[in-house]
């Protein structure tokens, strides 16, 4: 049977494409599969320890059956408007992957509400002087890349995550910039609204970020003078790491 796999980030660049067909006869788990890609495709091999796999936008794990019809991703860890449908939540929340410019004022705007008095937010933005071995020690520009769809499920995931653990959040928005981005360029903005600052909208939206370098598949690929590389995180995410049902983005 034949599986069709999306690439990102490492993966793409050292195959030289964003998909990969792997000829394997079935059944077929997640192991089997890593094993007939890295055989059938030996660029890719060195890379099989860290390379984490989804299944129909969720992390799998190696005795996770797979189909010919599933959608399949394999990706390094994550370095690290859009609307997201599925089910009911009482407060607003944004989530977005784009290559537009940020206008912070215009995200606020939609997770605030008149029970809404403090908003906390982080904001990441491109550095010029990376200081991590084996990266340039100059930025020139961050490339970054995500997969959309599932990414989007991720953030909406967080969420969730944020409203078991602080239910006095009011609002929440996640948006990731992708594309080419310069130094000072805004990256990552995470925003969590609440009646008064002191229930729980600054450890919520520390939360947000933490949890966003973790699970959501982002990666960034630092470019200096002479020299690129991608980053990759350390975080491993497994089935653990998996929700089924997305709040309404409103």
């Amino acid at each position: 049977m034949k599986f069709e796999i999306k690439l990102f980030a490492t993966l793409r660049d050292l195959v030289g494409n964003r998909m990969i067909s792997v000829q394997l006869d079935e059944p077929v788990t997640v192991s089997g599969l890593l094993a007939a890609a890295s055989e059938q495709y030996p660029a890719i091999a060195p890379t099989m320890p860290i390379v984490l796999v989804s299944v129909n936008k969720q992390f799998a794990e190696g005795e996770t059956a797979v189909f010919p019809q599933d959608e399949i991703a394999f990706f390094p860890p994550v370095s690290g408007g859009a609307s997201v449908s599925g089910g009911e939540t009482a407060h607003p929340a944004y989530f977005a992957v784009t290559t537009d410019t940020l206008d912070i004022n215009s995200i606020h705007a939609k997770i605030k509400r008149d029970d809404v008095g403090a908003i906390v937010s982080f904001t990441g933005a491109v550095r010029g002087q990376t200081d991590r071995d084996g990266l340039p020690p100059q930025t020139s520009w961050l490339e970054y890349e995500a997969y959309n769809e599932m990414a989007e499920l991720k953030m909406a995931q967080i969420a969730r995550e944020i409203w078991e653990r602080w239910p006095l959040i009011k609002g929440i928005a996640i948006v990731q910039r992708i594309g080419r981005l310069d130094v000072g360029e805004t990256t990552t903005f995470v925003a969590c609204a609440a009646p008064h600052r002191d229930q729980g909208a600054f450890d919520a939206a520390l939360y947000g970020i933490d949890r966003l370098k973790e699970i959501v598949p982002v990666w960034k690929k630092e470019v200096g003078q002479d020299e690129s590389e991608w980053v990759h995180g350390r975080y491993h995410p497994t089935e653990q790491d998996n929700k089924q049902q997305e709040p309404r983005a409103i």
